[in-house]
């Protein structure tokens, strides 16, 4: 099998103070980052949508979705740390969205709950990659699309850097850690084209748009409409 069924780290919930951090972090360096894929996806997801987030972290992505007037949206996180704190994030901000625990691999939900899927910045920290993708085929209604934004294998040092100074707008030691961290262990556990690509032809979904930038890659995919 070309790409990887299953990898060999294993994909564990950020808990406690560690979630807690993450959540600070994203509410003072990723809102920028959120408020671009909530513009890209308002292209993709209609009011009327039923949507899944999965991986939704502090839940940031799905609140500005919901302001954008997709109301029935549900977070799936691995985390159970994270999971609280998305509720209140999404609690203070007025937002009525569901956030469950759960595992993206055995998804707690029925067939064709959904008709649309999310998922940002988390694919390649998924220890059954395949497995995910056949259940968010398995939970997608006939029809229903899929949008993973994820981090690039081949990203070079200085588009790293480029994105934490940049993007991020990080400084100092914080820059640092932050780019030594996406340099080290995210890079490793990320996905190239033609990785992630090959991957999606071992499932039945249909890839429909696939765009490179300098720090990630966005590919939609659709479930056939006769549910196959």
């Amino acid at each position: 099998m070309g790409a990887k069924a299953r990898k060999a780290y294993k994909g564990q919930g950020m808990e406690g103070i560690f979630a807690k951090f993450y959540d600070r972090n994203a509410k003072g360096h990723m809102m920028d980052q959120y408020l671009v894929w909530a513009s890209v996806l308002k292209e993709i997801v209609q009011g009327d949508a039923r949507l899944l987030e999965l991986a939704p972290g502090p839940g940031y992505l799905s609140i500005e979705l919901h302001k954008s007037g997709v109301k029935n949206i549900t977070g799936l996180d691995i985390s159970e740390s994270l999971v609280e704190i998305a509720r209140g994030n999404a609690e203070r901000a007025g937002a009525s969205i569901k956030f469950v625990q759960g595992n993206a691999a055995a998804m707690p939900f029925p067939d064709a709950a959904f008709t649309h899927i999310v998922c940002t910045s988390a694919f390649k920290n998924f220890s059954e990659p395949t497995a995910a993708l056949n259940e968010m085929h398995r939970v997608l209604a006939p029809g229903g699309v899929v949008w993973l934004s994820d981090m690039r294998q081949d990203v070079s040092d200085a588009e790293i850097d480029g994105y934490v100074r940049n993007a991020m707008k990080l400084k100092g030691f914080d820059a640092f850690m932050t780019a030594l961290t996406f340099k080290g262990m995210l890079r490793k556990r990320a996905y190239t084209k033609d990785g992630i690509l090959g991957l999606i032809s071992e499932t039945r979904f249909e890839v429909v748009d696939f765009k490179q930038f300098p720090m990630e890659f966005q590919v939609t995919m659709r479930k056939g409409a006769a549910g196959r």
